[in-house]
């Protein structure tokens, strides 16, 4: 009985893997009749409940873009509910694989579009699936091609770093990490991210107690001053402008009493430490590091102790 057990519980995480729910849940439910202890396969029938589920959600959906999205979204539901417990983990990556799996084959089917934009978006979405199944160099190449239809994209460059990262690139990785986070910390997905050398981070950062919005500001911050983010690069004259002119805008807006300083400060302090690598960069008088040095400290001081040290 057993060896049998063993054989169908096989083919059930096989089907589920294969984003086949209905096929799974047979299987699953015979092996529960004799053994209804079991929490291996009562996890996997509910694995196979919520992609039920799922499916029957984008049947509405108008393109199959949009069944894509839908089906991330559902996974990401379904692996917040789960992290909360012990759940056994090959069956959540047979379940994993399952969500991506369907979500290829929809994003797969819009690959032919000709907007640049949203081309890009696909070829992103195509490249998180393969990511997901671990085949990173494929992911990789997707990224790139997402990249170059459209540049300067936080979620693409910080997911195209993940790839690097885990495929052992870490100096590519540290320095798209830290361009994507200079580009936009809130357009990032962190469950999208893979790789020790950002999750680390992450972790750190989030034992410190930020969450949400805060958590996204604080993690470049910290990633300098953990020396993560520590490949540094010249900016052009353009981006310099730009720069000082959002850390303009940023300082008007801490003016105001009514902002959100959770999220101001740490955003003020990384374009700070932008400027100062700039100013590094290119030999400035020190008096002008030193000016953005006193921001810092006046700003938090706690901060300005780390970076000084």
């Amino acid at each position: 009985m057993g060896i049998q057990m063993s054989e169908n519980l096989t083919k059930a995480y096989g089907f589920l893997k294969a984003g086949k729910p209905e096929q799974a849940k047979q299987l699953l439910q015979t092996e529960a009749e004799t053994a209804l202890d079991s929490k291996d396969i009562l996890f996997a029938l509910n694995c196979c409940h919520f992609m039920i589920n799922s499916l029957r959600q984008i049947e509405s959906a108008e393109d199959f873009f949009e069944r894509g999205e839908i089906i991330i979204n559902e996974w990401k539901s379904f692996e917040n509910t789960a992290s909360r417990g012990n759940m056994p983990q090959p069956i959540l990556y047979s379940a994993r694989s399952g969500f991506f799996t369907l979500a290829l084959e929809n994003y797969s089917k819009m690959a032919n579009e000709q907007d640049p934009r949203q081309r890009s978006e696909i070829c992103r979405k195509i490249g998180l699936c393969y990511k997901k199944f671990g085949e990173y160099e494929t992911s990789k190449n997707c990224l790139i091609e997402a990249n170059e239809l459209f540049p300067g994209s936080a979620p693409i460059l910080a997911e195209l770093a993940d790839c690097f990262a885990l495929c052992g690139e870490e100096r590519k990785a540290k320095v798209l990490f830290r361009e994507a986070f200079f580009l936009d910390p809130q357009k990032i997905d962190f469950s999208f991210l893979d790789s020790e050398l950002i999750c680390c981070l992450i972790r750190k950062v989030s034992d410190k107690g930020f969450t949400g919005a805060a958590l996204q500001e604080w993690v470049p911050v910290y990633g300098v001053l953990f020396g993560i983010f520590s490949v540094k690069r010249e900016l052009r004259s353009q981006e310099v402008g730009r720069l000082k002119q959002d850390i303009y805008a940023k300082e008007n807006e801490s003016k105001d009493p009514s902002s959100d300083s959770s999220v101001l400060t740490p955003r003020l302090i990384n374009l700070y430490f932008w400027l100062i690598d700039h100013y590094v960069l290119t030999g400035a008088e020190q008096v002008k590091i030193n000016q953005i040095l006193l921001k810092i400290k006046i700003l938090d001081p706690a901060i300005y102790s780390l970076f000084v040290k």
